[in-house]
C-alpha cells in the first residue's frame, strides 16, 4: 500500500532534550500519572476534516495544498484520505478519531447516491480499525457547508432543509453507531441569524430543540450509548450564533428538557472568540455536570476568525488539563485536535510536526497540571479565600438558613467586614514557578 508519509517512521518518545524533530519530548504515552498512563489522560483524536481534507484556502486564496492524493475518481479520493489517516495515527501513536459525514465521502448528485458513498466508507474505515486498533471518539455531519445551509439547518427557514439535515444526521448517527463511538456532536455551523428583520427566533430555536430531540430518540432506537454534545461558537459564520458560549448554550438545553442527554464539546479557539478564555469555558462547563469533550487548539489573538492553528501554548493547555483533572478526567470524550496547518505548511511532513508540536504541549500541560495539584497551595489558597462560609454566618447562608432579616441583624452587631487581598499576582508567580521549574 502507498505510504503518505515515507520520510516518518513510528514516532517515539525521546525526552526534551532531543533534537529530532520526528519524535516526541514530553509525550511518554505509557507515564503512569495519578494511577493511569498519559495517553488515557489525554486520549488524542485526529480531526479527519482539517487533517486530511482541508487544502489552505483562506478567504483571499484558494487552496496551497493539494488534497487529491494525487488522484481524480471521488471515491478514491475519498479511500485515499482513510489510507493516510490511518498512516498518520499509526506512526504518531493516536487512537481516535474524529469526522463529519461530509468529510469521509463525496456527495453524489442525489442523497441516494451521497448515502451509497457514505456507507461504503463507512465500511472501509471500519476494515481500517479493525486492522489498527484505532477507535473513534465522535462522529457528527456537517450541515453547514452545502448552499441548502444557506439559512441554517435546524433552524432554517426552509422546511425542507430542515429534513435534508435531518437525514445527514441520521446517517451519521447510525454509522457513529457501526463504528463504535461513544459521542455525537452538534456544531451549529450556521444555526444563527444575520439580522432579526428576517427572522423568527422563537420558531428556529423550538425547531433546533425538535431536531435534538429527534435525534436522543433515534439514538436510543438504535443503541447509542454514548453522550451527545453541543459545541458553544459565538460568531463566524453567522453575525449571532445561537451556541455563542457554554452558558448560553446550557441555558438552551435546560429550556427544552436537552440537558440531561447532552454535555459541551469545548474548542479554544471558539471559547477566545466569545471573549472568554478556554478555561472559563471549561470551568462552566465542569460546574454545571456538563464537561464532555475538547477540540484542542488555539487562535490567533490578532485575527477576528477561526483560525484554528495547532496548540503551542503551555500556559493554557496546563490550565485546560487543570480542569479536565478537576472534572475528574474524560469519560466518552478526548482532546480532538480540531487544528489544521498553516496556509504556507504545505508538506505531509508539516502535519506530523503540528501534531507532534500539539501532543506535547498538552501532554506537558497535564505534567504541569498535576504538580500544581500535587503542591497543593492553589487549592490551599481558594479554599481559604471562601473559609468564612465554613462557620458563623456563612454555614447560615450555605445552608439555606440566613434570611434578609437575619443578615441584617448579623450587620447591625458586627457592621463592616474586613476584606483580604485575593493575591493575583502571587497566584500567577505561583504558577509560573511550577511552570518553568
Amino acid at each position: 500500500m502507498k505510504e503518505y508519509f515515507p520520510t516518518v517512521k513510528k514516532v517515539a518518545y525521546e525526552g526534551k532534550n532531543s533534537k529530532n524533530p520526528f519524535a516526541f519530548k514530553y509525550y511518554d504515552p505509557d507515564r503512569v500519572i495519578d494511577g493511569k498512563p498519559m495517553k488515557d489522560h489525554l486520549k488524542f483524536a485526529m480531526s479527519w476534516w482539517h487533517t486530511l481534507c482541508a487544502g489552505g484556502a483562506d478567504p483571499f486564496g484558494t487552496n496551497t495544498m493539494d488534497r487529491s492524493y494525487g488522484l481524480s475518481d471521488p471515491m478514491d479520493i475519498a479511500r485515499a484520505k482513510a489510507d493516510a489517516g490511518f498512516e498518520l495515527m499509526t506512526k504518531l501513536g493516536i487512537e481516535y478519531f474524529c469526522f463529519h459525514d461530509a468529510d469521509i465521502a463525496p456527495e453524489g448528485e442525489s442523497f441516494a447516491e451521497t448515502k451509497k458513498n457514505f456507507w461504503e466508507m463507512v465500511g472501509y474505515i471500519k476494515q481500517k480499525m479493525n486492522e489498527t486498533g484505532i477507535k473513534l471518539l465522535w462522529g457528527t455531519a456537517n450541515c453547514f457547508n452545502a448552499p441548502r445551509y444557506m439559512h441554517g439547518a435546524g433552524t432554517s427557514c426552509n422546511a425542507h432543509s430542515f429534513a435534508y439535515a435531518a437525514a445527514q444526521i441520521k446517517n451519521a448517527l447510525e454509522a457513529t453507531v457501526e463504528l463504535g463511538g461513544k459521542g455525537y456532536v452538534f456544531w451549529g455551523g450556521r444555526e444563527g441569524y444575520e439580522t432579526l428583520l428576517n427572522t423568527n427566533m422563537s420558531l428556529e430555536l423550538d425547531n433546533m430543540a425538535r431536531l435534538m430531540h429527534m435525534a436522543v430518540d433515534y439514538g436510543k432506537k438504535i443503541g447509542f450509548d454514548g453522550d451527545f454534545y453541543i459545541e458553544p461558537k459565538p460568531k463566524e459564520p453567522t453575525k449571532h450564533q445561537y451556541d455563542y458560549d457554554s452558558a448560553t448554550v446550557l441555558g438552551f438545553l435546560r429550556k427544552y428538557g436537552l440537558d440531561k442527554y447532552f454535555k459541551l464539546n469545548i474548542e479554544a479557539n471558539h471559547a477566545t472568540l466569545a471573549g472568554h478564555t478556554f478555561e472559563h469555558e471549561l470551568t462552566v462547563a465542569r460546574i454545571n455536570n456538563a464537561f464532555g469533550s475538547i477540540d484542542a487548539n488555539s487562535g490567533d489573538p490578532n485575527l477576528g476568525w477561526d483560525t484554528d492553528k495547532f496548540p503551542t501554548d503551555v500556559y493554557s493547555a496546563t490550565l485546560c488539563m487543570l480542569e479536565v483533572i478537576r472534572a475528574g478526567g474524560f469519560t466518552n470524550g478526548g482532546l480532538n485536535f480540531d487544528a489544521k496547518v498553516r496556509r504556507g505548511s504545505f508538506t505531509f511532513e508539516d502535519i506530523v510536526y503540528a501534531y507532534i508540536s500539539g501532543m506535547d504541549t498538552f501532554a506537558l500541560g497535564l505534567i504541569k497540571a498535576y504538580e500544581i495539584v500535587c503542591d497543593g497551595r492553589l487549592d490551599e489558597f481558594v479554599k481559604n479565600r471562601y473559609s468564612s462560609y465554613e462557620s458563623g454566618v456563612g454555614k447560615e447562608i450555605t445552608d439555606g438558613k440566613a434570611t434578609l432579616e437575619s443578615l441584617e441583624s448579623y450587620i447591625l452587631e458586627n457592621d463592616r467586614p474586613i476584606m483580604e487581598s485575593g493575591r493575583q499576582e502571587y497566584l500567577e508567580t505561583l504558577i509560573n514557578n511550577i511552570l518553568f521549574d
